[in-house]
């Protein structure tokens, strides 16, 4: 080996001698320099937040202790024009000195003592809005795109390194106030130590008591911490109060494993899980839902134009597990996709992970066998047509042992059925021949039953509960309409929800009518002719009319097997909203010209199915006479509002009507009742010119929705 000449290593000696000199002299200098600049660094900080946010910072005192630790006092944050944000009575910060010295602020110790935080919007004012404002100098012609993974990267390091090593604060408070509603958190002690954090939370005075505690190595990415109370719930009732939902749970366990960047991505290794989580809006079900177990393996992957919860996160709930994998695009166009796999389970397993309160039907069912749900979703909001989507609950040895709450073959059968409105229960019904309104199928007309069928599942002798390609049809047309316009329910979803089911409209609910299905549909619980025969004698034909006999009766003053085919096709018209079919009637009993575009296109669907004779005559249109006693009955209105209380659907009804629907109330109409403004006086044009308008307006609406229809009827495969 060879030696270094000697000489070399004198110079290298020298240099590295020169290097500490010059350290050794600019770090005295540092040193006996650093409270002037420590005051100029607070003054450009105060200056930078006056400038770019409004704030009006002071300091009443700050000086360094030692070599690495500053001392604050009396520090307060008021935002101009707005209630105090921030106060601190003391604070002593200490960073480390290597972080430092690559330009990296990490903190090792802190000393908080008698804080207060105070955030308020009050009405409508907020002294925090200052966090959602662009910098004053912001360049906002900039078009340069960001990188989602590196900025989320640098957030989370930016974060974490804020969090210190050692924290010992007593006294702080946090108060949220928005108008009359208030919450207030105390921490009376909160430490860390060695990484160990613990802490003591008041909450609103008294009303309950809060622990923080767990290991806190935030600088190293790796955090377990537990909430949880004295003797009760982790609850927050300002959160009822705001978002109408209520929300607790015993313990709530987060954890952070690792944070990294690989291959162009952020990826963010989580866990949170929750112990007797209890959930109740009326928008998921009208009981308590109480998940005794819940938790997920979040590991959540940030890439430059992406969010995605990827696939090797684990969804735990009771006995079940699912993988499931969620991503959002954001650019050059927004895609979403979604992908849920369970793999095999013990079927007696899924329906006992099912969160108390969420199917009462199901209750203590048992099963045996074994089932395996999949869900695959894609689309690109550019291409909304192509969407893709596959949903399905494959089974193996799958039985039913026993019937839980509910007996899901009582249609086999007589059974009573009690309709409901608007929450309320009407007059019970006996759905079998004990009952002289009970119309069995083969009494019904044929021209009735084709004319339902092709208007709202003309594949239901063939499918098994679901059609995918009307939901996937349904998914697209509400996404285009930014609203739910069009329904995807088949004539067996139709007939679970009414005979089982109530009529809240919530998401359970929604579930618990596909889990019915599916297991009346796939494991043969009932033909499809009794399931026929049943919906035609319990749905609704008008209001206060159920079942197809007094239906029969109200409108013809005819038996159900009587039924003419033009009659039959304005039945069917009609199940999408059953109310308003006394509007499809002039005076004289005829029915309002809207309806015809109608019945040749379902007229027409018959005939090449061979299900009736082609006619030139629109399918019996004009044959058509609404009950003489009735027709007195009829208010008179004009063609547009009669044609447009046809066309919506029932809210009662959940029926995928072959019409599209007129444009609904927006939110806040529903909420405060719809502007009267019939009593405007400028510029009111007289009755001729209102007849006209009224006239040219009908006509394209009615142009408008024969394509329309014919539009739709295409999407399902009908036309």
């Amino acid at each position: 080996m060879r030696r270094i000449p000697s000489k070399y290593i004198r110079i290298a000696g020298i240099v590295l001698l020169v290097i500490v000199v010059v350290a050794l002299i600019s770090g005295y200098i540092a040193y006996s320099k650093r409270e002037a600049l420590l005051q100029k660094v607070i003054y450009k900080a105060k200056a930078k937040a006056k400038d770019d946010y409004n704030l009006d910072v002071k300091i009443g005192s700050a000086h360094f202790i030692g070599l690495s630790k500053v001392a604050f006092t009396d520090i307060t944050i008021v935002p101009q024009d707005r209630d105090s944000l921030l106060s601190i009575k003391k604070l002593n910060l200490e960073v480390k000195l290597l972080p430092l010295v690559a330009g990296n602020i990490q903190l090792a110790d802190v000393t908080l003592e008698n804080g207060f935080l105070q955030l308020t919007s009050i009405k409508g004012v907020k002294n925090f809005d200052f966090l959602f404002k662009k910098k004053k100098d912001a360049d906002t012609t900039s078009t340069s795109k960001v990188n989602l993974a590196d900025l989320s990267y640098k957030l989370i390091n930016e974060v974490l390194y804020k969090v210190p090593e050692d924290l010992d604060l007593k006294n702080f408070s946090i108060s949220y106030r928005e108008d009359s509603t208030q919450v207030k958190l105390f921490a009376k002690t909160a430490l860390i130590k060695d990484g160990n954090l613990t802490s003591t939370i008041d909450v609103n005075n008294g009303e309950s008591t809060w622990h923080l505690a767990g290991k806190m190595h935030a600088s190293d990415k790796d955090i377990d911490v537990h909430l949880y109370a004295d003797g009760k719930k982790i609850e927050l009732p300002i959160i009822e109060k705001k978002f109408k939902v209520k929300l607790n749970a015993d313990t709530i366990t987060s954890r952070l494993t690792k944070v990294d960047q690989e291959d162009g991505e952020t990826r963010i290794y989580s866990y949170w899980g929750a112990s007797n989580l209890l959930i109740n809006h009326p928008g998921l079900s009208v009981k308590d839902i109480v998940i005794p177990n819940g938790s997920i393996n979040a590991n959540i992957f940030v890439g430059e134009n992406y969010l995605s919860l990827d696939s090797s996160s684990v969804i735990h709930f009771k006995k079940l597990t699912a993988h499931p994998f969620i991503k959002y695009t954001l650019n050059p166009v927004k895609i979403y996709e979604l992908k849920v796999n369970t793999g095999w389970h013990n079927a007696q397993d899924l329906f006992d992970s099912f969160p108390v309160g969420m199917f009462e039907s199901l209750e203590g069912i048992k099963v045996s066998g074994k089932l395996n749900y999949s869900l695959n979703f894609f689309m690109n909001s550019k291409q909304v047509d192509s969407l893709k989507f596959d949903s399905r609950l494959d089974k193996q040895d799958f039985k039913i042992e026993s019937y839980g709450k509910t007996d899901l073959t009582k249609l086999n059968s007589s059974f009573v059925y009690t309709p409901y409105e608007r929450g309320k229960a009407m007059s019970p019904h006996t759905i079998g021949p004990s009952n002289p309104e009970f119309t069995p199928l083969d009494q019904i007309s044929p021209d009735l039953r084709n004319a339902v069928m092709t208007a709202e599942d003309p594949s239901f002798y063939r499918h098994n509960g679901f059609v995918e390609l009307a939901i996937r049809n349904s998914i697209v047309t509400d996404f285009k309409e930014k609203k739910f316009k069009r329904g995807g329910s088949t004539i067996s979803m139709q007939l679970v929800k009414n005979a089982f089911l109530s009529r809240n409209k919530t998401l359970s609910r929604k579930i618990e009518e596909i889990l019915i299905v599916w297991l009346i549909e796939n494991n043969r619980l009932i033909s499809k002719n009794r399931m026929l025969e049943v919906y035609f004698n319990i749905i609704e034909w008008g209001n206060n009319i159920y079942g197809i006999n007094e239906a029969a009766r109200f409108y013809f003053g005819k038996s159900p097997y009587d039924l003419t085919l033009g009659e039959s096709i304005f039945l069917a018209s009609i199940v999408p909203n059953p109310k308003a079919g006394l509007y499809a009637f002039q005076p004289d009993g005829t029915l309002r010209h809207g309806l015809h575009g109608y019945f040749n296109l379902i007229g027409r669907l018959m005939a090449s199915k061979g299900l009736t004779a082609r006619d030139s005559s629109a399918y019996g249109f004009y044959n058509v006479r609404l009950r003489e006693g009735l027709r007195r009955e009829i208010t008179p209105v004009d063609t547009v509002m009669a044609d447009s209380l046809l066309q919506q659907t029932d809210n009662n009804n959940d029926a995928l009507p072959v019409e599209d629907q007129e444009k609904k109330l927006n939110f806040f109409q529903r909420l405060f009742g719809k502007r009267d403004t019939s009593d405007k006086k400028d510029n009111k044009p007289d009755s001729t010119e209102i007849r006209k308008q009224q006239e040219k307006a009908a006509k394209e609406e009615k142009k408008e929705k024969e394509k329309q229809r014919r539009k739709e009827l295409r999407e399902r495969g009908l036309y």
